[in-house]
């Protein structure tokens, strides 16, 4: 059976349950497991090794392993991300609060935001200024960048987001910043805004790094532990992350970038969606994808999702854009809430049942 088949294994990973699917050649299998949140990779090697005893073949047997996960979505709605801490330009303390100075219910009294990933608290500057042709106005202020370093381990911090102005245009100043912190606290997960987002836009440039600051020691730690793993097993394939745009990418890319898989599980969904309206002709597509933790809709025309540059995560109101967390990555356009199968019913303070964005997971 195995025999000139290529073999390719797909997992995805949700909050509640962890699918797999064996294609070789014409032979398809699929298992649902429990999703295992402390160490996720467990919940994918057991998939694996039950879906390949059913089809009789092994780990070593696998040419290409695809892989979507929902794992950095949900660390952000349910905010169980990394201790993140702010690094930015002199007098941009605040722009995470700031951001565009628009409301998105504009006559709504007591306006409900988003809660910004890093606290004001963890929120720190320094003196240094590039204008927006790149051209250095204040030269980065070293000392002050060192002078940091006891603060942030005072603050337990994990992860560090570093966002200048101007800095898509000249990145010395968050580069030079970088090294000095990642020289003063090995260990630290380190993001630059002029690496995960090289645009103009301050408020969405910011949120994004700092998203992605957000769950790259989760992501990181996760996709190290299963790539060791899969070798350990003998896998000597190739390794696919499926991004937020629907295309894939590498694991050292995804351990770097992880805010690029925010949408990774849903996007392959809208993919798989766009395919099957394509076979049944309708050019007019609703898909509707329910998981454990979240629920995703996506608007699909002429076979094909749409897609945006630029996505709201975790929205405080559902149904209006401008009321969540912008991260600006390639992104299949959907509305996601926390509001899965799985779920979390609770009385607010008004004595309303919410329910969400909590989910008892696995």
């Amino acid at each position: 059976m195995l025999e000139g088949a290529e073999v390719r294994l797909a997992v995805d990973i949700g909050g509640t349950f962890t699918d797999i699917v064996l294609d070789i050649g014409e032979l398809r299998r699929t298992r649902k497991v429990l999703t295992t949140p402390t160490q996720p990779e467990q919940a994918v090697l057991d998939g694996t090794r039950l879906i390949l005893a059913d089809a009789k073949a092994r780990i070593s047997d696998i040419d290409v392993f695809i892989h979507g996960t929902t794992l950095a979505t949900n660390a952000i709605i349910e905010r169980r991300g990394a201790r993140t801490a702010l690094i930015a330009t002199s007098g941009f303390r605040d722009v995470l609060d700031i951001g565009t100075e628009s409301r998105y219910d504009q006559y709504d009294l007591s306006i409900d935001k988003p809660k910004p990933l890093v606290p004001r608290a963890l929120r720190f500057t320094v003196p240094e200024r590039v204008d927006a042709h790149g051209d250095v106005r204040l030269p980065l202020d070293e000392a002050a960048v060192r002078a940091l370093v006891p603060q942030l381990r005072a603050q337990n911090v994990t992860s560090i987001a570093i966002a200048f102005l101007h800095a898509y245009a000249n990145p010395a100043h968050e580069r030079r910043a970088g090294e000095i912190l990642a020289a003063e606290m090995p260990g630290v997960s380190i993001t630059l805004s002029s690496a995960v987002c090289p645009e103009i836009r301050e408020y969405e440039r910011t949120s994004t790094a700092v998203a992605n600051a957000y769950v790259q020691p989760l992501m990181d730690s996760y996709l190290a532990r299963m790539e060791q793993a899969l070798r350990i097993e003998q896998f000597r394939g190739a390794i696919y992350l499926v991004t937020s745009g629907g295309g894939v990418t590498s694991i050292d890319t995804a351990r770097r970038f992880p805010v690029r898989l925010v949408e990774s599980g849903p996007a392959g969904g809208a993919i798989f969606a766009g395919q099957i309206a394509a076979r049944l002709g309708e050019r007019k597509v609703l898909s509707f994808d329910m998981g454990g933790t979240t629920a995703k809709i996506c608007l699909i025309e002429d076979f094909e999702p749409e897609s945006s540059r630029v996505f709201e995560v975790d929205r405080a109101a559902r149904f209006l854009k401008g009321s969540g967390l912008p991260v600006r990555i390639p992104v299949i356009e959907m509305v996601e809430i926390g509001a899965g199968g799985g779920s979390i019913a609770r009385i607010d303070a008004m004595k309303r049942v919410t329910v969400g964005p909590e989910s008892a997971s696995s």
